[in-house]
C-alpha cells in the first residue's frame, strides 16, 4: 500500500496542475490493479511562509502588511471551505478544492464565500450541510489539525508530499519538495523492494504519532 499527503495552496495555479498530474497518474497506474492499494490526502497549508512565497511570487512586497493580511484572510477561508467540503467525504473534497483553484489560480476569479458555495453546487454538494459545517468549530479543529501534521511532518511551503510506500521493508517516509513533486512521486510509488537509498536526501525525524510505526522516519528530497 501507498500513502501520499499532498500539502498544497487552496488557491494556487500551481498546485492546481500538480494535483490533475498526480490524480492522472493515480487513475492510470493503479486504477484497474486490485493488488495495489493507494490512499492519497489533499491538505490546505496555511502558514506565514506560504504566504509570503505567494507574495514574492505575484511581487508583491513583503512589507505590505495590508495586501499580506488580505492574502492570509482569503487563503484561511478557502481552507475552511475545502475542509467542510471534505466533511460530504474525500471525493467531494478533492472535486471542490480543484474547482476553486482553477477558479481562483487558473481563471482568476475573486475569492468570495459566494463562490465557494456556488462551486460546491456545481459538485453536486448538499450545500445546506456545506454552509452549516462551513461554520463549525469542527471544520476549524479538522483545519489545524492539518496545520499540525504539517508541522510534525517538518512542512513548511507548498506543493509538498509525503509519500509511504508499504512495500519497502523499511517503514520510512519520503518528504518531496520543489518542481520534480510529481516526477518523485511517481518513482517512489514504482519501488518494490527496499531501494530508497538512490533519494539521496537530509535524514529527518518526524513526531507525528499517527503516522509512525517502530523506527518510521522520513528522508527529505528537495531540488
Amino acid at each position: 500500500m501507498i500513502e501520499i499527503y499532498l500539502f498544497v495552496n487552496p488557491l494556487g495555479k500551481r498546485c492546481f496542475k500538480l494535483e490533475q498530474q498526480l490524480l492522472q497518474f493515480i487513475g492510470e497506474e493503479y486504477g484497474k490493479k486490485s493488488k495495489d492499494k493507494i490512499q492519497f490526502r489533499f491538505l490546505p497549508l496555511v502558514n506565514l511562509q506560504t504566504i509570503g512565497d505567494v507574495m514574492q511570487s505575484n511581487g508583491i512586497s513583503q512589507k505590505n502588511l495590508t495586501e499580506r493580511n488580505q492574502l492570509f484572510s482569503m487563503t484561511y477561508s478557502a481552507a475552511l471551505d475545502c475542509k467542510a467540503a471534505q466533511f460530504q467525504g474525500k471525493k467531494k473534497g478533492r472535486q471542490f478544492l480543484i474547482k476553486l483553484q482553477e477558479a481562483v489560480g487558473c481563471r482568476k476569479l475573486p475569492y468570495s464565500p459566494a463562490l465557494a458555495e456556488s462551486l460546491f453546487a456545481e459538485i453536486g454538494g448538499d450545500l445546506k450541510m456545506f454552509k452549516e459545517d462551513r461554520q463549525s468549530e469542527f471544520v476549524k479543529e479538522a483545519f489545524f489539525s492539518d496545520q499540525k501534521i504539517a508541522r510534525e511532518m517538518g512542512i513548511t511551503k507548498h506543493p509538498s508530499a509525503v509519500v509511504y510506500n508499504y512495500s519497502c521493508e523499511h517503514d520510512f517516509g519520503v518528504l518531496i519538495e520543489g518542481s520534480n513533486t510529481v516526477r518523485r512521486i511517481k518513482e517512489i510509488c514504482k519501488t518494490k523492494d527496499d531501494s530508497y537509498q538512490v533519494f539521496d536526501g537530509e535524514h529527518l525525524h518526524t513526531n507525528a504519532s499517527r503516522l509512525n510505526s517502530g523506527n518510521s522516519h522520513l528522508y527529505l528530497l528537495s531540488n
